[in-house]
């Protein structure tokens, strides 16, 4: 049995043990999804958002790419932003990374990586807006971890503007906006940053709605 068929065989194991728990368990999840919280985290396989929330099925809709960037070209990311904001109308929108993110810190290098270098480059550039913080930090491991940090929240400051937030802030006063970093030693997320929908953004970025609302 190769790996691919052996995780199809836990597949079918778990499916079962979720039956024999609750009957009604797939039918509920099949109706209609309302989860309260967009995830954008690190593609990281060991940060799995509902295992390290003890949530659901259902409760988290999920984004994920290399070291949980909110960027602005990215439409993918707006995609899901977008869904997740308009359609599903949650309440809280966490952007959660990690310790020792493997993408934060490859961008602290002059390494090249090919194709990674063009998503690298905004870590990059978080790092050059807090070099004189950073590079006092000796210790490699801390430096890392402390641009982890501050990624996190030039993210949530990144997700406050975008037009799909101040226009979901301008018309129902949310989501809340929070930054998060876990801890793969201990398994505790601490919490770094809120912004809601009466938080300051800089009027350079700020969206003049006064015409509507339409994109």
């Amino acid at each position: 049995m190769d790996e691919y068929e052996k995780l199809l065989l836990q597949n079918r194991g778990w499916a079962k043990d979720r039956l024999d728990l609750d009957p009604n368990y797939f039918n509920r999840l099949a109706d209609i999804q309302t989860p309260h919280f967009l995830w954008i985290g690190c593609s990281d396989s060991r940060v799995p958002a509902n295992e390290i929330t003890d949530t659901q099925p259902g409760e988290i809709f999920v984004h994920r790419n290399v070291a949980n960037l909110v960027v602005n070209t990215d439409l993918n990311m707006l995609s899901v932003l977008k869904y997740a904001v308009e359609v599903l109308k949650v309440k809280h929108v966490i952007v959660s990374g990690h310790y020792g993110c493997g993408g934060v810190r490859a961008a602290i290098t002059n390494n090249h990586f090919g194709l990674l270098n063009k998503w690298l480059r905004h870590i990059k550039d978080v790092y050059r807006f807090h070099a004189k913080e950073l590079d006092t930090i000796q210790d490699i491991e801390k430096r890392v971890d402390r641009l982890v940090e501050l990624n996190i929240i030039e993210q949530v400051h990144n997700l406050a503007k975008t037009s799909i937030i101040q226009k979901a802030w301008e018309s129902r006063n949310g989501p809340a906006l929070h930054g998060s970093v876990y801890s793969l030693k201990n398994g505790i997320m601490n919490h770094l940053i809120t912004l809601d929908a009466k938080s300051d953004i800089d009027p350079l970025y700020r969206f003049d709605f006064s015409g509507g609302l339409e994109d």
